[in-house]
């Protein structure tokens, strides 16, 4: 019987095959496939669905699959524990590889969406220059944590840290005047390291007509705009825009039993960078809402009122992730609400 369903463990150069016929049987079961045989194995059976966990190099190898016939789906890890027979204690790259095998048959299984060369290359863009965001404040906690040793406190304002620590600079005793010299060169340096990055997306933006289309909506600059079409492309792999501002985690964790709705804090899932983009972007929208008329900002401030502010800055995320979506997927077809 021909294989079906294959799920794959990926790793660094030992990976687990798993394959099953029509009937669920195990046809093919490779415990260790060696990095150099891995397409070789894959490319010499028919066409057939292929499972993997989202990992690192899980894109790469889909577009390598792909590129043989095979459709792939990739999948969150944390969708797969459950059904992984042996459990916890009986944890190893073929239990991994069977269970992918048994996930990926799920109708009602939630997949990621695989992304281009061309989104890959951008989405590192974002990873490097988030990176050098998380560096800079890093070295500007150094400097206040530094000069807290001796006697000087600084606030938290980035501005005020680099122009009073240079200012005390001089009265700093010993090799303390050199360390903190040091941290404040390495500030301008990730400063110009930023803006370099800044420019590399405007240009990305620029050269983008959905992007273009994007920054239309409220909230939604250069920046949460390259991101979203380096994570998401056309946004096909959603049914609507609830179920990507649910993937997303922008909407409310449920715990409701007896016929009762209980809704907490939002979930939280999916892609914090890409949340946290969505947020500080609505809290734009939000804190300049007082001074326009249009509906949204109408709409944004009386939930604000009636709900609170950091409820309407996620509810006002959220609606911009569903119209986003709508964006992605219709295309010239969209048309902006009145």
């Amino acid at each position: 019987m021909a294989i079906l369903y294959v799920g794959i463990d990926l790793a660094k150069n030992v990976f687990a095959v798993h394959g099953v016929n029509e009937a669920g049987k195990p046809e093919l079961v490779r415990p260790n496939v060696t990095r150099t045989k891995l397409l070789e194995l894959i490319a010499a059976l028919p066409p057939c669905v292929i499972g993997m966990e989202a990992c690192s190099g899980a894109h790469h190898w889909a577009r390598q699959f792909m590129a043989h016939g095979h459709t792939v789906r990739l999948m969150a890890p944390k969708f797969v524990s459950p059904y992984r027979l042996s459990g916890k204690r009986g944890k190893n790259d073929a239990a991994d590889a069977a269970a992918i095998c048994e996930t990926v048959q799920r109708p009602n299984m939630r997949f990621v969406p695989i992304k281009s060369l061309q989104q890959q290359s951008q989405l590192s863009v974002h990873r490097v220059r988030q990176g050098f965001v998380d560096q800079r404040t890093a070295t500007i906690n150094r400097v206040r944590g530094l000069l807290s040793e001796f006697g000087i406190v600084l606030p938290l304002k980035a501005s005020t840290v680099r122009s009073q620590a240079m200012a005390c600079l001089e009265d700093l005793p010993g090799w303390s005047n050199t360390v903190i010299g040091d941290l404040l060169s390495e500030l301008t340096r990730l400063d110009e390291r930023i803006s370099l990055y800044d420019r590399h997306i405007a240009q990305m933006a620029r050269e983008d007509t959905r992007a273009q289309q994007l920054m239309h909506l409220p909230g939604i600059g250069q920046t949460t705009a390259t991101a979203l079409l380096a994570m998401i492309g056309n946004g096909h792999e959603f049914r609507c825009g609830r179920q990507f501002a649910a993937w997303l985690g922008l909407v409310p964790s449920q715990y409701s039993s007896g016929g009762k709705a209980r809704l907490g804090h939002i979930t939280k899932t999916g892609d914090s960078y890409m949340r946290s983009l969505l947020v500080l972007g609505a809290r734009s929208v939000l804190n300049s809402a007082k001074n326009k008329t249009d509906a949204v900002s109408r709409w944004a401030a009386a939930l604000a009122e009636r709900r609170g502010y950091w409820r309407a800055v996620v509810a006002i995320a959220a609606k911009n992730a569903r119209m986003a979506w709508a964006v992605l997927s219709r295309g010239e077809q969209f048309v902006m609400p009145a």
